[in-house]
């Protein structure tokens, strides 16, 4: 409810009509703002006091009141669930901070743990003013919240709030809600002073030491918990440990099984039942933030069962593998990306110059150990990348750079140029300079190293069989465990091309050069050619048709600046090579808008759609589902992966398995990963999966069940219960 303040002209024109307007603010008792209420929630913005002071600390809270046996929750929500966001729209000159979260409790949801709140709960945000806001008429803070609601069935709720406050140079304690701001202050967690608190990682556990200033302080603490402030640093639904050392309080606490790295600091909310006797007071929780002392890995998550993996079976979400087993299939996925459609026309061209060189053992052998060199380089420096940019809390995964509209469009023109290159449009050679070429003709042991580079950046987009537990364990542990799964993945791609330059006799059984070379070349560019038109596709699913008609003019304008540049060099006149470097400058100009900051706008439209009983994936939507009693399968996939679009049209979107799916009454969701989504990229981490494609089936009381890379109808069926 608005209310406004009229004064008389004379009163306006001296300062004590000012200070006599503020008293009189005040003293007219406080400005209620709309309650909205939901089927299980009751919101309203509410402040501690009558009036907003120009230059004065203000608080408002975000008052949430819930109906019996539901609840919200705090910043970390634990296993599952969402924290409560508040957008705020305020006038010029105001100002508000972030919601000071009260301490909260353990909520156990079956086999889960999550962390949150019951009852009322009040959202503390401090609001700043100018000392200049003009005290003439009031203000209104306006701020859309949205909360998740949970009991059996979890519901996303929100709502527009606003509150209006007069404006004066003085205000009064609010008398409904003033008191009670005042004491969710009081008991807001607050550092734990006077303690000696170390943290010791210990593998899969923390040895979290609390040690108080005296023998007896420590006597009645009671039950204590951790409540860790990041997600993905502790296992919420495993115990924590409680034992008494001396004086001292020891938790034993469990490291998340999705532990993504950066773990440096333990830092979060100690609860205790008994208090906590601090800086002369007692407080029943308190803020911890140390340093962590020891290596830590990822631990077990609770409640999963363990099963044996079986690449060629379904397997059960949270299964542990060995740092043997990942080496292994990381090692086979190296393998398998040599016959990936975008790897296999550059790299079989590799292996015919192995085949029809007439060079001496050792030249072979030289150029092979280059090439391996390249392909192993590259594949540590990106798993450096892949691990320092986790560690500092980037939500990645393999095939990461293709949710970049700009490295889409860098990739298709450079699978277009590598198409016209064998096509016959032009030479790399001619490229260059002549002495340069030359050189690099000389150099062949330096041109492998830079193939084994190329290799990799072209087998980026592709995500093969076995590959995708071998990188959800690798980028779920440190830089140690990250590492060698990387060199394995790259010792695996280039072990084909060291073995035949190793083993004279395998190269005899590959034909001799001659005219089908040419002929065999010429027919590689034509899946080079569909590599970039599917990416083009990609393009569009992430940004919109102008930019495909972009990428499409840049192409075109490429073609001819090589083919005028060929030209030149073979003998034409100069004016060819300026047209085609004319040409080269403006596909550069055409091609620059899809690396602006717009390109990460908008979502993705190609995959993620609704079609065919297909819905949007949210960790939510297969909450309900579960709770309704529905067996859900989830389809983790982007458009930039080619695996996933073969399993879409040989499996997936065939009418037989739509049938089965709707006898089963299969709830379908597609998690579209085209573009950068934190929620499906911390689903994934959670699956122990670290890129696309994954498959999961969730059914009603059942820990989520994978299925491999590479889709069988009959393994679906199976996964589903209608085999």
């Amino acid at each position: 409810m608005h209310r406004h303040f009229l004064f008389p002209t004379l009163l306006r024109a001296t300062g004590a009509a000012w200070a006599l307007a503020g008293m009189l603010a005040a003293w007219s008792g406080p400005t209620m703002a709309d309650v909205v209420r939901t089927e299980h929630v009751e919101a309203e913005l509410v402040a501690n006091q009558t009036a907003l002071v120009p230059g004065a600390p203000l608080t408002v809270a975000l008052r949430l009141k819930l109906a019996p046996g539901w609840h919200t929750y705090w910043r970390n929500p634990g296993d599952s669930g969402l924290p409560t966001t508040l957008a705020w729209t305020l006038p010029a000159g105001v100002t508000a901070g972030a919601i000071e979260w009260p301490a909260p409790r353990a909520l156990p949801a079956g086999p889960l743990l999550n962390y949150g709140y019951e009852g009322e709960v009040l959202h503390l945000v401090d609001i700043a003013s100018s000392p200049t806001l003009p005290t003439t008429s009031p203000v209104t803070l306006k701020a859309r919240a949205d909360w998740l609601v949970c009991k059996e069935t979890c519901i996303p709720e929100g709502a527009d709030l606003a509150l209006a406050l007069p404006v004066a140079a003085t205000a009064e304690t609010d008398p409904r809600f003033g008191a009670r701001i005042a004491a969710t202050r009081a008991s807001l967690p607050q550092p734990l002073v006077d303690w000696k608190v170390r943290a010791e990682g210990r593998g899969t556990e923390i040895r979290l030491v609390l040690s108080p200033p005296a023998v007896s302080s420590a006597a009645n603490v009671g039950s204590v918990r951790f409540f860790p402030f990041e997600p993905e640093r502790i296992e919420p639904s495993r115990p924590q440990a409680q034992m008494r050392d001396g004086s001292s309080v020891v938790l034993t606490l469990p490291v998340s099984s999705a532990l993504a790295g950066g773990f440096t600091h333990v830092a979060g909310v100690i609860s205790a039942s008994g208090g906590l006797p601090a800086a002369g007071k007692v407080v029943n929780a308190a803020t911890i933030d140390v340093p962590l002392v020891g290596a830590v890995t990822p631990g077990i998550r609770a409640a999963v069962p363990t099963a044996t993996l079986n690449p060629g079976a379904a397997t059960t979400a949270g299964t542990e593998i060995s740092l043997v087993l990942a080496l292994l299939f990381a090692l086979g996925g190296g393998l398998l990306l040599n016959l990936m459609p975008c790897v296999f026309p550059i790299l079989s061209l590799k292996v015919l110059g192995f085949a029809t060189h007439d060079d001496s053992k050792a030249t072979l052998r030289a150029e092979a150990v280059s090439f391996a060199g390249g392909v192993l380089l590259t594949f540590v420096v990106l798993g450096f990348i892949l691990a320092g940019l986790r560690a500092a809390g980037e939500q990645l995964g393999w095939g990461f750079q293709l949710q970049s509209p700009g490295v889409v469009t860098v990739l298709a023109l450079l699978f277009f140029t590598l198409a016209l290159n064998l096509s016959g449009v032009f030479e790399f050679g001619q490229l260059a300079p002549p002495g340069v070429a030359g050189w690099s003709a000389k150099n062949r042991t330096l041109d492998a190293f830079g193939s084994g580079i190329l290799a990799v950046v072209i087998a980026s987009p592709c995500t093969a069989p076995f590959m995708g537990a071998a990188l959800g364990y690798a980028l779920a542990g440190s830089v140690a465990t990250t590492l060698p799964v990387f060199v394995a993945l790259g010792v695996g791609m280039a072990l084909p091309y060291v073995l035949l330059a190793w083993f004279p006799a395998w190269r005899r059984r590959v034909p001799r050069s001659g005219p089908w070379l040419i002929r065999f070349k010429q027919l590689l560019a034509f899946p080079l050619y569909a590599t970039a038109i599917w990416l083009a596709w990609v393009l569009g699913a992430q940004r919109d048709n102008d930019a495909v008609l972009r990428l499409l003019v840049a192409m075109l304008v490429l073609g001819f600046a090589l083919w005028t540049w060929r030209i030149m060099r073979t003998g034409g006149a100069r004016g060819w090579g300026w047209a085609g470097l004319a040409a080269l400058v403006a596909g550069v100009a055409v091609a620059t808008p899809l690396f602006g900051s717009g390109t990460e706008a908008g979502p993705a439209r190609a995959v993620a759609g609704h079609d065919d009983g297909w819905q949007a994936y949210s960790p939510t939507k297969v909450a309900e589902l579960q709770a309704a009693g529905r067996t859900v399968f989830v389809d983790f996939t982007a458009a930039w992966c080619v695996t996933c679009q073969v399993n879409k049209r040989l499996v997936l979107d065939t009418q037989a398995m739509r049938d089965a799916f709707a006898r089963g009454n299969v709830a379908l969701l597609r998690a579209d990963w085209t573009r950068r989504d934190a929620s499906i990229t911390q689903a994934l981490a959670a699956l122990g999966r670290n890129g696309v494609p994954v498959y999961a089936v969730y059914r009603p009381g059942q820990a989520p069940r994978l299925l491999p890379e590479i889709l069988q109808r009959q393994l679906v069926l199976d996964a589903i219960g209608a085999g």
